[in-house]
């Protein structure tokens, strides 16, 4: 009985901890978050490259070279379009 519990205790405590691993990946792999005046939010990897989340928590499209106005109203350069490596970080653990 006691095994029992405890197995079920360590499936929940598992459970409950897996949503954060997807945004700690995202942390772990960008160097800075930006937010933009539109409301989303642009990372910028550590390699320098860029990607960009909508205000509804989706990968957004990136043009190459597209002027981004900053949510304090600085302009920032987007550098690379990294769509599909911040499609996975943001669905890391959530994919079939």
């Amino acid at each position: 009985m006691k095994t029992s519990i405890a197995v079920l205790s360590l499936a929940l405590a598992t459970a409950a901890a897996a949503p954060a691993f997807a945004s700690d990946a995202l942390a772990q792999t960008t160097h800075q978050s930006l937010n933009l005046k539109d409301g989303s939010t642009l990372y910028i990897f550590e390699d320098g490259k860029m990607a960009r989340e909508d205000r509804y928590g989706r990968a957004a499209y990136l043009m190459q070279g597209e002027v981004l106005e900053l949510a304090d109203g600085r302009k920032v350069t987007a550098v690379g379009n990294e769509i599909v490596r911040l499609h996975s970080l943001l669905n890391d653990g959530h994919g079939s």
